[in-house]
């Protein structure tokens, strides 16, 4: 079949109304043409003497399905009567039991893996449920070669605990919905497409990457996608159309294209929010291992209750951050973003104090515009204890947003550093798990410049580059040090910048 799509259909629950569910069938196929296979994920039967007549139909031949269908195994002790065993078998013409879990691999290439029924609670697993061993056997077989790169759909009747992470969120009660074994599950079969049920739920979250950004190659991406029960009165999807050209047919680059709302796995959970006791996803040197608690080693200058931190260069006051006037600035607008709470660095902060944050790059932003000036952020998370966001504007005039890139591409180059460019929908906290040394830039267009710090890396870089030719052209003011002011100056100077950033303080209005 070479590189020809094979059209697929999936379903959420039957539960025995398959007369329903075939006609249906029957109605796309006439409108859009025959589909090479059918399908079903929860639970396949019904318990109703409605469901059982039915189903005699189907099982003496009285009537068939008209596609090639194929089931998973019984969700619930009820149903595991209408399976002869726990191997597949076929059930009745047309309709086959995948069995208790697997690999099917058809003759276009397609290659499906599947697990039936939902997590045993104890051992030995009741028939309608599968067990770790289960899962650990299917994933070694087809682990186990080298060649592997992931699956192109899996098959199974419960949700992934947590799939919704960094997605959009579904409409079930994410407290007590999925399993966490069948998310394990997914992490390692890197599924193409991934579909459940038995929530009565219809939901498609965005893809996901199975690679992590600018440490991995590029790898494909993953769907998930949830569906309801056929013919639910709330009419939600329970039937999914889509065309897959099998992944041992594609070409590579194909197969790695990321659509443009792609996602962090969320599988791949920051050491912070894991519950779980699973090993990271990344390894940390020595160089990395430095304390990030939220209590400072010694004095802290920039905690806002410690009685080092230098009141008089404070501009404005938040909620969670404040915003001081930077210590020998570039520029009389150089100013410090601050969370009031110690934090070493971005990765670590809670998500109010990030919109706190950005409520201030953006009122930062207007700031700037109003004086023609456009705003460039930059932070160093190494040898510094406090979180300090830089934000240093460079009038428009001086030079475009892409000569400000290039600078500091340039300029780490020449220091030979490489400054990656993260993609869009990135969130740090992924690239720079907590404890990573890094130096990271963001522009006023919203593109992000990343380093991960080996060693020996130039403390004042980010001022170097700002300060050089290429921009301010003002290479003496390259140190802060060099730049020091009277406590008279600096009075004077946070005076004045707290008057003329007041219209575009928020925190003023409060």
């Amino acid at each position: 079949m070479g590189d020809q799509p094979v059209r697929v259909l999936v379903c959420g629950d039957v539960e025995g109304r398959l007369s329903s569910l075939f006609s249906r069938v029957q109605a796309i196929q006439k409108k859009t043409g025959q589909f090479d296979l059918l399908l079903c994920v929860g639970e396949f039967f019904g318990v109703t003497p409605e469901a059982e007549a039915e189903w005699q139909q189907y099982k003496t031949g009285a009537k068939k399905a008209p596609i090639q269908t194929y089931i998973l195994g019984a969700a619930s002790q009820e149903t595991v009567k209408n399976f002869p065993n726990s191997d597949g078998s076929e059930l009745a013409e047309n309709i086959t039991y995948l069995g208790r879990r697997g690999v099917f691999t058809g003759a276009s290439g397609l290659q499906l893996a599947y697990v039936s029924g939902r997590e045993a609670p104890q051992e030995p697993a009741p028939a309608h449920c599968f067990t770790s061993k289960d899962l650990s056997a299917l994933v070694t077989s087809l682990t186990s070669s080298s060649k592997f790169r992931g699956v192109d759909i899996l098959l199974t009747s419960q949700w992934p605990r947590g799939v919704w992470q960094y997605g959009n969120n579904p409409e079930v009660n994410t407290k007590s919905c999925g399993s966490s074994s069948i998310a394990s599950l997914a992490h390692k079969l890197k599924p193409r497409y991934h579909f459940a049920a038995l929530q009565g739920a219809h939901y498609e979250r965005l893809p996901f990457r199975n690679h992590v950004v600018l440490q991995e190659n590029a790898q494909h991406v993953s769907r998930f996608i949830a569906l309801a029960t056929v013919n639910n009165p709330a009419k939600k999807k329970y039937l999914y159309a889509f065309n897959i050209v099998p992944m041992k047919n594609m070409d590579p680059t194909e197969l790695v294209k990321q659509p443009p709302d792609v996602t962090e796995s969320p599988y791949r959970r920051s050491a912070k929010d894991k519950t779980e006791t699973q090993k990271p996803p990344f390894s940390t040197t020595e160089e990395e291992v430095k304390y990030h608690s939220s209590q400072p080693t010694g004095p802290c200058w920039f905690c806002l209750a410690s009685p080092q931190v230098e009141k008089h260069l404070v501009v404005s006051i938040g909620t969670h951050c404040y915003l001081a006037v930077a210590k020998g600035p570039l520029t009389p607008r150089h100013v410090l973003i601050l969370p009031i709470g110690h934090y070493q660095s971005v990765v670590e902060l809670s998500s109010d104090v990030v919109e706190e944050m950005e409520k201030y790059k953006s009122a930062l932003t207007d700031f700037y515009k109003s004086k023609g000036e456009r705003c460039v952020l930059f932070e160093r998370n190494y040898r510094s204890q406090h979180l300090q966001l830089q934000v240093v504007p460079v009038p428009l005039n001086r030079c475009t947003t892409d000569d400000i890139k290039e600078a500091f591409m340039v300029q780490a180059q020449e220091q030979n550093m490489e400054l990656m460019e993260i993609p869009q929908h990135t969130d740090l906290k992924q690239i720079a798990p907590p404890g990573t040394p890094y130096f990271y830039v963001e522009l006023d267009s919203g593109e992000k410049l990343y380093y991960r710090i080996q060693k020996n890396f130039p403390l004042q870089f980010g001022r170097e580059v700002l300060a050089s030719e290429a921009v301010l052209n003002i290479p003496t003011r390259a140190d802060w040090k060099e730049c020091k002011q009277s406590r008279e100056e600096e009075d004077d100077g946070c005076k004045q910048l707290r008057d003329a950033f007041q219209p575009y303080d928020f925190a003023w209005d409060d």
